[in-house]
Formats: C-alpha cells, sequence, structure tokens
C-alpha cells in the first residue's frame, strides 16, 4: 500500500498551478445525462473520484472518453438506471445520479452511498426533493429505488430544512427536465453548486437565482438537454487554501496560479487573521507572505460563504504552530475531529470538548508515523509534516488521492522533500 514520506523544516518556493475543482466537475459529470449528445467537460482533475464517476457512467451505457484533464461523455445510449454498491459504496457523490436519471429515464435505481467517515450525512433530503416532485421512492436491498409518473417529474415547491450541497444539486438536476416550475429554497449556495446551475442554462434548462438561497427551475418538459460549448471546470478553492496553509506553516512565500479569489475569501480572512499578507492579488493570481510568527485563530465552520468546513483540519495543522491558543468550532458534521490524534502523534497539544476544538502552541511537531483517516485530514497531515522536524510517513493515502491532483509532483517543484514509497 503506497505511503508518503515527507521531511520536514524546508522551505518552498515557487508558483503551483490549482487544478479543476472535485466538487464542482462531479455533478457536472452526473448532469451529462441529462443530454443525449455529445458532452465536453475540460480542466477535470486527475484524481480517484473522477475517474471513479466516470467508470460509473461506463456501466450505465454511456461512452466517455477522458484524457489530459479532459472529458468526452455520451449518454444516448445508456441502458441502466442501476447504481450499483461496488461503485457507489466508494464514493459518496455516486449519488448525484440520481436526480439526472429520474428526470431523464423516470427510474433509478442507486446504491446507498459510502465515502469519508465524517459524520452521517443522510440522504433523506434528497429522496424528500424529488417526492415533491411525484416521484415514488422505496428502500429495496440496501437500494434507492425511485420512479416518476408516467408523465415525467413535475415542478413543485422544495424547502429543505437545512442547507444540502448534494441535495440542491440532485434537485437541480432533476428539474432540469421536469414538466413546469421548481422552486428550491433554502438552497445551498456553494461555487460548485452556480456552476451546476450555469451548465444547466447552457443546456436549455433555465434557472433563475443563481447564486442565492432560492432558485427557480423552468424544466424543459421532457426534452432532452444539448451542450453546445465546452464546460470548463472551476479552480479548487479547497486545494488553494490548502497550497496558502502549507505556505503559511513552512513560513514560506507561494504564489497561487489558476484561482478564484472570490472563492478562497474567508480562507485569506483567515491567514491575514493569523498574521499573513498577501502581494499582488488578480483574481486568479496570488502570493502569500507569511509573517515572523503565526497568531493564533477561532474558526466556526458554516455553509458557503462562510468557513469551509473542509478546511478545517488545514487550519488546525497550522495552529499547532501559532502564538496562542485556537479554538475550531466544527457545526456541520459531528465526526471530523478525526485528525486529532494523528497530530497530536507529530506533537500537537489539541483538545477536544463536543464539537469545539482547543489547539495549544507547541514549539515545534516531530515527524512520526501517521494514518489518514478521511480526505482533508490527510491533506491536514501533509501541512503538518512539512513543518516538523523529521521525517513523517503518512499512510492509507488513498484518500489523499481521492482529491487532490498530484500532490507531491506539486509539492516537490516547490522545493519539498516528499516521497511516495509502497510497504
Amino acid at each position: 500500500m503506497d505511503y508518503l514520506e515527507v521531511e520536514g523544516q524546508h522551505k518552498l518556493n515557487g508558483e503551483v498551478v490549482i487544478s479543476g475543482a472535485k466538487n464542482a466537475a462531479l455533478p457536472l459529470i452526473a448532469a451529462t445525462i441529462l443530454s443525449d449528445k455529445d458532452v465536453i467537460l475540460k480542466n477535470l482533475p486527475d484524481v480517484v473520484d473522477i475517474k471513479t464517476l466516470l467508470k460509473l457512467l461506463k456501466m450505465l451505457g454511456a461512452e466517455v472518453e477522458y484524457d489530459n484533464h479532459q472529458a468526452r461523455i455520451n449518454c444516448a445510449n445508456i441502458n441502466s438506471t442501476k447504481a450499483i454498491y461496488e461503485i457507489v459504496s466508494q464514493m459518496r457523490a455516486s449519488i448525484l445520479v440520481l436526480g439526472p436519471l429520474l428526470s431523464r429515464f423516470k427510474e433509478a435505481s442507486v446504491s446507498l452511498p459510502g465515502g469519508c467517515a465524517i459524520g452521517q450525512r443522510p440522504i433523506d433530503l434528497h429522496l424528500k426533493a424529488i417526492e415533491a416532485m411525484g416521484a415514488e421512492v422505496k428502500l429495496e436491498q440496501g437500494y434507492v429505488v425511485a420512479k416518476a409518473p408516467q408523465e415525467g417529474l413535475r415542478g413543485a415547491k422544495i424547502i429543505f430544512d437545512k442547507v444540502t450541497v448534494g441535495g440542491t444539486e440532485n434537485a437541480l438536476m432533476a428539474a432540469a427536465m421536469a414538466n413546469g416550475v421548481t422552486e428550491i429554497v433554502n438552497a445551498a449556495r456553494e461555487p460548485e453548486v452556480v456552476q451546476l446551475a450555469q451548465m444547466l442554462n447552457m443546456g436549455g434548462a433555465k434557472v433563475e437565482g443563481i447564486g442565492t438561497s432560492k432558485l427557480k427551475v423552468h424544466g424543459t418538459g421532457g426534452e432532452p438537454l444539448h451542450f453546445k460549448e465546452p464546460i470548463e471546470v472551476i479552480p479548487d478553492r479547497i486545494e488553494a487554501g490548502t497550497y496558502l496553509c502549507m505556505g503559511a506553516i513552512t513560513y514560506s512565500e507561494l504564489t497561487l496560479k489558476n484561482i478564484n479569489i472570490e472563492h478562497i475569501q474567508t480562507t485569506i480572512d483567515k491567514l491575514e487573521d493569523m498574521g499573513c499578507s498577501f502581494e499582488n492579488p488578480t483574481s486568479t493570481t496570488l502570493t502569500i507572505k507569511p509573517p515572523k510568527q503565526l497568531k493564533k485563530v477561532n474558526i466556526v465552520t458554516a455553509e458557503y460563504p462562510g468557513f469551509p468546513t473542509d478546511m478545517q483540519a488545514q487550519f488546525m495543522a497550522v495552529a499547532t504552530l501559532a502564538d496562542e491558543e485556537s479554538l475550531i468550532e466544527e457545526r456541520l458534521f459531528e465526526n471530523r475531529f478525526m485528525h486529532v490524534s494523528e497530530l497530536n502523534r507529530l506533537g500537537a497539544d489539541i483538545w477536544l470538548k463536543g464539537n469545539v476544538a482547543a489547539i495549544k502552541p507547541v514549539d515545534e511537531l516531530i515527524g512520526a508515523d501517521v494514518m489518514a483517516t478521511d480526505l482533508r485530514a490527510s491533506s491536514a497531515l501533509v501541512i503538518a509534516a512539512l513543518a516538523a522536524k523529521g521525517t513523517t510517513r503518512i499512510r492509507r493515502i488513498y484518500h489523499l488521492d481521492r482529491g487532490y491532483d498530484r500532490l507531491e509532483e506539486k509539492l516537490q517543484k516547490l522545493g519539498a522533500k516528499i516521497v511516495r514509497k509502497k510497504s
């Protein structure tokens, strides 16, 4: 099994190009099911989750060509509407095929999802949304089995009890080919949701209120969507934030290219709180300049445009070397502090009380053997390892491979001493 070996306390320097956003690319891939013609997606990150969802589409009968961060997908001849357990269990985002399959083919059978073990993350809100649109939903032998009325899904008013990114995306795709108008209230506002809505508009649906918590979707009444132009995936705001944290903890100036600065503003704000400054910012580039000593930070995770839960672990790693005690409150997932024990193995001093972590400062981190528990926890361990004295070996990095495009290669170019090895 692969692991990463990191020799810490080396300065980083140079430029890093940020890849396309995994969390934006996945719903775009699922949305190609709504079309019966070629769809071209560009700037796809070369990560396991993308390959997994493309494999699922192939298993459903789609034609897929994928090379050099670009895919051509044609779902004209899909001959199955069943997303099997073997694929869905590897990745939660597979549930995103539920809405488009149901909207276009009037039926779908999707295994209950797997993925990172960072909390329950139930799909009840996804199911309530499609039921509101007239679908009949049953749970049979671990599968969600959904059937639309003979005339297809119908527009409805969907009010989410809480903000759900995946639920909003599934509702948008289900509504795209429905009859009539669907209103989605308390919709997620993440950049990934915005890009999906923009894509649906390009294909012939009509989505109003993009970027707000109230979306209105005018469905095509059963007509498949047609995407005439290639769609380019937006930059990955979490990858960008991760590299900024790497610059901060190693006291290194790094320049990020191919970013959307608006999408990472909360990350920038918190790093400024820690004493970092930023040079030459444009809409697509940014250079971080860390201070001589990092300051404490207090963070509460929230839905976009608040502080992203996907950056919580990375900031916790940085805060271990701050001047005073930092506090991080996790409000979105009840089990997203599994990286704490591994950071403590590296010499951190982190205490938990419920959903709040207190990060007491230490003079230095010391290399050790650690184990990744989920995608973002694994990147936090890399961040800590870059600053730790000695050598750190990070195991179970298949989590890392799910969401970071060529991480060790990019870090090596920045001067990090990091190699992938087999045990």
